[in-house]
């Protein structure tokens, strides 16, 4: 029973004593975790007296000294972010040389360089690097002829490094790319101009491509037409050779071209609009005319008596 109770004391104050026991020891820096890309400024009596940017697990007192154990009552522990950001300032207003308003938008990288630069040398680091991002840009881009404005995106962007850079480098601040990421005009009648300047040259180079088009389908029709025209005039040319030399072959043999002329003939009386009497032979013939007349005579009507 003594080993039970004494077995269930231990895990009890295993599973509670100990995370106190290793917070009160963390709350007075005997030792310290840093993680990936942070870094931990111990500062004590306003001063800097140590520096750990290497992240795992530290005993600060054989890496920053025995002063570390002062810190919890009577200086400061600063937790910095050493990873890479960006930020990203949306059109600044600069004039180009024709006087053209135009916003521009920067995009710049920075990280911090230099720890305690970055928490003494300025109160606001990070809000001053952007303004000095934005006042440069106006200043240097400023004047600049709108063409350039345009298409020289990337000296823009080198020019404003190179100005931005030493500065932010006093505050701690390490400026990495800058980028002119956009260039737009802010004027809205200009820009409606421009737009209805596009849609014009559109509706031209439009039509233009249009009537090239059908130009050239005209020509490629006339040709064939042409060339059409050629073959049957080729064709009729050729016709009344065929046609003669057809029937002379056929005129050859007396039977078949009596036939063949039969066969017209024929065709011709069905083709016309004429009506064919079909009479008997010779003997029914002069009967039936006879016939005819005999009926004609009794129809008719005696001449009056006077």
């Amino acid at each position: 029973m003594s080993f039970i109770i004494a077995a269930v004391a231990t895990f009890f104050g295993m599973l509670i004593g100990l995370p106190i026991l290793v917070g009160i020891v963390k709350f007075l820096c005997w030792f310290t975790t840093v993680d990936e890309c942070r870094c931990k400024v111990f500062v004590l009596f306003g001063k800097v007296i140590g520096v750990i940017s290497e992240s795992g697990l530290h005993f600060t007192p054989f890496k920053v000294g025995p002063g570390v154990l002062l810190v919890p009552f009577f200086g400061k522990v600063h937790t910095l972010d050493m990873r890479l950001d960006q930020r990203y300032l949306r059109s600044r207003q600069v004039n180009s040389e024709e006087g053209t308003p135009v916003g521009i938008g920067v995009w710049y990288e920075m990280r911090v360089s230099d720890p305690v630069a970055y928490l003494f040398e300025n109160t606001d680091p990070e809000g001053s690097l952007q303004a000095n991002v934005t006042n440069t840009t106006v200043r240097s881009l400023s004047n600049m002829p709108l063409d350039d404005m345009m298409q020289n995106r990337h000296t823009m962007s080198r020019e404003v490094r190179a100005e931005v850079s030493p500065k932010s480098e006093s505050w701690g601040y390490s400026l990495g790319s800058v980028y002119i990421r956009k260039v737009h005009f802010r004027d809205a009648a200009m820009i409606h101009q421009i737009e209805q300047k596009v849609v014009n040259r559109l509706r031209q180079v439009t039509s233009a491509i249009r009537q090239a088009g059908d130009n050239q389908t005209d020509i490629i029709k006339s040709r064939a037409e042409q060339e059409a025209s050629i073959e049957f005039a080729k064709a009729h040319a050729v016709r009344p050779k065929l046609v003669g030399e057809a029937l002379r072959q056929i005129g050859e043999d007396p039977e078949v071209i009596e036939t063949l002329f039969n066969v017209l003939e024929t065709q011709e009386i069905l083709s016309g609009n004429g009506e064919v009497i079909m009479l008997p032979a010779k003997g029914a013939a002069s009967d039936l005319l006879t016939a005819l007349q005999v009926d004609g005579d009794e129809g008719r009507q005696p001449p009056p008596i006077r």
